[in-house]
């Protein structure tokens, strides 16, 4: 017979002497300063940078692009203008993802009034949002810097516009873990006519240990596809199972300390586990009829109304980070993307539920906790986009947008931020998407300079090399 360990290679080798090239990542990963998770447990709570003022946070995501112009910023400045070829300073070197050089300055035809002691401008379009003006603080002066919906998104919800980085739900989970052991620590929810530009790359994990990216929850039905056992297998074979595998992926990680399979590990156990958590979860019949009302979410359904409630029962649950995302926001002109009546419908989809969701958070004491976020990738512009001869939309635009956020320390009834005569540049209290992300963090618990992780050579963060803590917008 053949001796094949003459044959052995320079991969066996390595593997046998404990520095496998896979080894020496992990040992270099879990000794940076941000402290990555145990192997044996990703996902297990661990200690900030300082101390924290919030533990979870929900991020509603309205895909697309709102209006601010539509929907919180009253320019009579439009009004008087609409028609009429906007001023060559405001446009001059400026790049567009469809108006031309004829765009002419469109006014909104949408009512607008000041409410509550911080005097904020709603539209009409925004009814319900009026009942929390004096809880959220508004972003005004929101910046971005990509204005093509892909690139934007994953801009908005990885600090960087092409897909392969970390999503800050991923940060998040990285840096301080879960306190749930029943649920994922990151959560995705969907509702609109389709998914996101730029898909599951939003919530990936990127180069992070894929123990830390968002898990889709489907609203009706099983959570996730799969999760019931067969028909046939009972609780107990499937702990067998479960423990089997279990045991022989221990003895491979216990030979090659690779991540992935803790991960694999860690998802055998959650599935396991979520076979009794999600399905009670998901079950919304226990709320009271006034809880339902508030939202306006129906038991069964599937729906932003739905999503917003589900998103309060995961935080109770000690999920870390919540990501909704609702679409069809993009509003051009066209078919389908009206300002008049297509804006309406998607309006009235979200305001009841976006505003249910701080109240219900504050009466049950978890708004102190939790940062909720409301707002899409960017803005739409001053001037009207013309599509089938008729001016009825806006392009999209990246220099002036609005987004609010509440609870976990931010300031209540703050509006910060400035746009000129036109909403077309922010002219005081700037806030880049990477000045948000850093105060996130920092109300979190982290130094966003600190949160790292080493890969290819370099440490990469949220914030890249930007971004600065927004301290004005907190207590």
């Amino acid at each position: 017979m053949t001796d094949f360990s003459q044959y052995e290679t320079r991969r066996h080798f390595f593997e046998k002497c404990g520095v496998g090239l896979g080894a020496i990542a992990l040992s270099d990963m879990l000794h940076q300063e941000a402290g990555a998770a145990t192997v044996s447990d990703p996902m297990a709570v661990r200690k900030s940078h300082h101390p924290a003022k919030a533990k979870n946070v929900i991020f509603m995501f309205m895909a697309g692009g709102p209006s601010h112009l539509e929907l919180f910023e009253d320019k009579p400045t439009l009004r008087e203008y609409h028609g009429q070829k906007p001023p060559e300073s405001l446009v001059k070197g400026k790049r567009f993802a469809f108006l031309g050089q004829d765009a002419k300055i469109l006014g909104s035809e949408r009512k607008f009034e000041h409410y509550g002691e911080s005097r904020m401008t709603l539209s009409e379009l925004f009814p319900h949002h009026r009942k929390i003006v004096d809880e959220v603080t508004w972003l005004r002066g929101m910046k971005t810097e990509v204005f093509n919906h892909g690139p934007a998104k994953l801009f908005m919800n990885t600090g960087f516009q092409v897909p392969g980085r970390p999503s800050m739900g991923s940060w998040v989970t990285y840096g301080i873990g879960s306190e749930s052991r029943d649920l994922p620590g990151f959560v995705v929810l969907q509702s609109g006519p389709r998914g996101p530009r730029a898909g599951n790359a939003l919530w990936s994990a990127g180069f992070l240990p894929s123990s830390y990216q968002g898990v889709p929850f489907r609203g009706s039905g099983d959570p996730i596809l799969n999760l019931a056992n067969p028909e046939g297998i009972s609780k107990e074979r499937q702990r067998d199972f479960v423990d089997a595998v279990s045991a022989l992926n221990r003895e491979r990680l216990g030979v090659t300390s690779d991540p992935e399979i803790a991960t694999r590990i860690n998802a055998y156990e959650m599935a396991y586990r979520m076979q009794t958590s999600a399905p009670e979860l998901m079950d919304l019949k226990g709320e009271s009829q006034a809880t339902l009302d508030l939202y306006g979410a129906t038991p069964g359904g599937n729906s932003y109304a739905n999503n917003c409630l589900l998103a309060r029962r995961l935080v109770e649950r000690g999920v870390r980070f919540v990501q909704l995302y609702h679409t069809d926001w993009d509003h051009h002109g066209g078919p389908g993307q009206t300002l008049g009546k297509d804006l309406e419908k998607v309006t009235k989809q979200v305001d009841q539920a976006s505003a249910a969701l701080v109240l219900d958070l504050k009466q049950r004491g978890l708004l102190e906790d939790t940062i909720v976020v409301w707002g899409g990738e960017f803005g739409r512009t001053p001037m009207g986009e013309t599509r089938n001869n008729k001016v009825g939309g806006r392009d999209h635009h990246i220099d002036a947008f609005t987004m609010w956020a509440a609870g976990g320390g931010f300031r209540p009834g703050a509006v910060y931020g400035k746009t000129d005569d036109f909403g077309y540049e922010v002219v005081d209290e700037k806030v880049h998407v990477h000045d948000l992300h850093a105060t996130i963090l920092h109300q979190l618990g982290f130094d966003h300079e600190r949160l790292t992780h080493r890969f290819q050579g370099r440490d990469f963060r949220l914030t890249d090399v930007h971004g600065h803590v927004v301290k004005d917008v907190l207590l």
